[in-house]
């Protein structure tokens, strides 16, 4: 049997906190229609995940299949590597405004133009490197709005395990964290390496103690598309 395929449509979408356009690629499935409730997954390195994750392909076949809920997925590209950093590093320069931008901008926006649920476990965070790293800093920001993330090999500082350490708030999140055994020198955009596991490590025991509802899986490779890909079929079907 033939597999649906769904489209993909540019929109674009002006952030008073960033002070700029922001470009959006929205993935509708083939039957999408208003007459339904749909999930959304919001994908920071959206254009990576749709070009060399292959995202829309695989959403496709899980629909097809009956295997997530109706989904409408909207994947944000980052402009350069510079901007890249400062909207999603923690110490970036706009990434305070870039998570002010995703919650009180763009999910409202996509609220309204969409037939979503609404409700935080029917939003889901994604992404790979420091797009999981911004990712899981927004949720932990606003529980209430997303109740799910997708990490794949997140960036993880000092900053980034007290941001976890402080979390007190209500609902707890879902987690789903992936991590190579290989990412022991991970080549940063600063020019240095870093060791991802074993801050990953600690980041799984920290949820762990505080009782996030978090699958972990260390996965026998390195920092590369090269094993985010295939692992997306799982992570998309344990999450939707």
């Amino acid at each position: 049997m033939a597999t649906s395929r769904g489209m993909i449509e540019e929109q674009t979408i002006f952030s008073s906190y960033l002070q700029e356009d922001i470009s959006l690629l929205i993935y509708l499935p083939e039957n999408f229609s208003p007459l339904y409730k749909y999930s959304l997954l919001i994908v920071q390195d959206g254009k990576d995940y749709i070009q060399l994750g292959r995202l829309p392909r695989l959403a496709d076949q899980l629909l097809d299949n009956d295997e997530i809920d109706n989904t409408i997925i909207v994947a944000i590209p980052y402009n350069n590597v510079k901007d890249r950093r400062n909207k999603y590093h923690p110490e970036g320069e706009q990434s305070e405004a870039y998570i002010r931008f995703i919650a009180h901008e763009l999910t409202p926006y996509l609220d309204k133009i969409f037939p979503t649920y609404q409700m935080g476990m029917g939003r889901i965070l994604m992404g790979d490197s420091l797009a999981a790293t911004v990712s899981l800093r927004t949720a932990l920001k606003y529980p209430n709005t997303f109740g799910k993330v997708i990490l794949q090999s997140p960036y993880v500082d000092d900053s980034v395990l007290e941001e976890v350490r402080a979390f007190t708030q209500t609902p707890l999140l879902d987690i789903y964290h992936i991590i190579g055994k290989k990412e022991t020198a991970v080549k940063t955009t600063d020019g240095g390496t870093k060791n991802f596991i074993e801050p990953n490590r600690e980041l799984h025991t920290l949820m762990n103690e505080k009782g996030f509802n978090s699958f972990y899986e260390e996965f026998d490779g390195d920092h590369t598309w090269k094993y985010w890909q295939p692992d997306l079929k799982r992570a998309l079907k344990m999450m939707l």
